[in-house]
């Protein structure tokens, strides 16, 4: 049996070497190779992550700036509305205080048949259109603020209470344009009687009674929608729902 020579022995275990060298080379190149598709799959996860918090942070800030918003308009819209229209309660209230005077007056000197008395119930009369007039102009301007506030909720309890208000100023407006002119017809009625003019008296006063009656019938719808807004809680103390056990 012929034995390998020492350059075939030495040939061959470099060539062994060789290839377990270069296997592990290769199996390092591998595992850099993996650790770094890892290291950019996690960065590229990351700034993907990052970018989609990004994006919900600024949804979030701006969903959060346009609740904000509608709840400072229709809050806004509404107390400048409920203002003037408070207002415009109390101004008629009033004007409802000199009516019933002048009514008495004129009363008080048809039957005394007193011209001396007429004046009273002139001056009272006067008064008395003069707040009818800017109660129904306040009614008129409260309206627009509360159809504006709509536009900013879409809370069903709060659309409601809105429509109470915008009919409450309608109704307002239609009152208080009735006792203006039924104010005027006292007046004229007051003034003719000062003149002994009776049949143009009672002309004027069956126009009185004609509006009064009117009146009537629409202050039964004010003071529906009155009861309806007094009655109503506007803003709940609770905002959260109950959990239902």
């Amino acid at each position: 049996m012929n034995t390998p020579s020492a350059s075939f022995r030495f040939h061959k275990n470099g060539g062994k070497n060789m290839v377990r060298e270069f296997t592990r080379n290769m199996f390092i190149m591998l595992v850099s190779v993996m650790v770094g598709v890892v290291i950019i799959t996690f960065f590229l996860g990351d700034i993907i992550n990052q970018s989609r918090i990004d994006t919900i942070n600024i949804q979030h800030v701006t969903e959060i700036s346009d609740i904000n918003s509608r709840n400072e308009n229709f809050t806004n819209y509404y107390l400048q509305g409920a203002v003037i229209m408070d207002s415009a309660r109390e101004v008629r209230e009033v004007a409802n205080y000199y009516f019933d005077f002048a009514l008495y007056w004129f009363n008080t000197a048809l039957a005394n048949q007193s011209k001396n008395l007429t004046k009273p119930c002139m001056d009272n009369c006067t008064n008395a259109m003069e707040k009818y007039l800017t109660a129904h102009q306040n009614f008129g301007k409260s309206q627009p603020y509360f159809i504006n506030a709509r536009n900013y909720t879409n809370n069903s309890r709060y659309l409601e209470i809105l429509g109470y208000y915008i009919n409450f100023a309608d109704a307002g407006q239609n009152i208080t344009t009735l006792r203006y002119n039924a104010s005027y017809y006292l007046k004229c009625a007051a003034e003719n009687l000062s003149f002994g003019n009776m049949e143009i008296v009672n002309l004027l006063i069956e126009n009185f009674t004609m509006v009064e009656e009117m009146y009537q019938a629409e202050v039964q719808k004010y003071q529906e929608f009155r009861y309806q807004i007094d009655g109503y809680i506007f803003f709940s103390t609770i905002r959260e729902i109950p959990d239902i056990q």
